[in-house]
């Protein structure tokens, strides 16, 4: 199965378990969000994913996160927050390759979807810190991060 096949068939599963991983990580700036705009967040950043697999290029998933990097830090959004949201969509399309891909195609799954997301998340974090040191805002909370470790 090739990945913008996989893409199209795993589109409502993946975005349906985003979802609920955003709405439970319980972060400040997206629970302070309708759900509705939290899941047309994640349903655009699910079609720039496609785009860019369908073209093998990171160039949309760069472009798109650089735009999502500028409009959640105007928005007050911490960096970890924002990148969580790419995490919960990744992790959740990693569980559907597992079931839809015969493993023996894992290694070309995996790479692409994790090429463009890391692409994108790198994007997104170069563009964040940038604006943060811009304004003068902190671009990270690293006691959030931090909070319930016991290391």
């Amino acid at each position: 199965m090739n990945l913008t096949m996989l893409l199209d068939t795993a589109r409502e599963a993946v975005l349906g378990e985003a979802r609920a991983a955003l709405d439970g990580a319980r972060l400040q700036h997206y629970s302070a969000s309708e759900p509705e705009a939290n899941a047309e967040r994640l349903r655009v950043l699910y079609e720039v994913l496609e785009a860019s697999a369908r073209g093998r290029s990171v160039l949309p998933m760069v472009k798109h996160s650089e735009r999502v990097a500028r409009e959640r830090h105007d928005g007050g959004f911490d960096l970890a927050e924002v990148l969580t949201a790419f995490n919960v969509l990744e992790e959740a399309l990693w569980r559907q390759i597992t079931k839809l891909v015969p493993p023996r195609e894992y290694p070309d799954a995996f790479g692409l979807v994790s090429t463009i997301l890391g692409a994108g998340k790198q994007a997104l974090a170069l563009q964040y810190v940038a604006l943060a040191r811009q304004s003068g805002t902190p671009a990270l909370d690293v006691d959030a991060l931090f909070a319930g470790s016991s290391a």
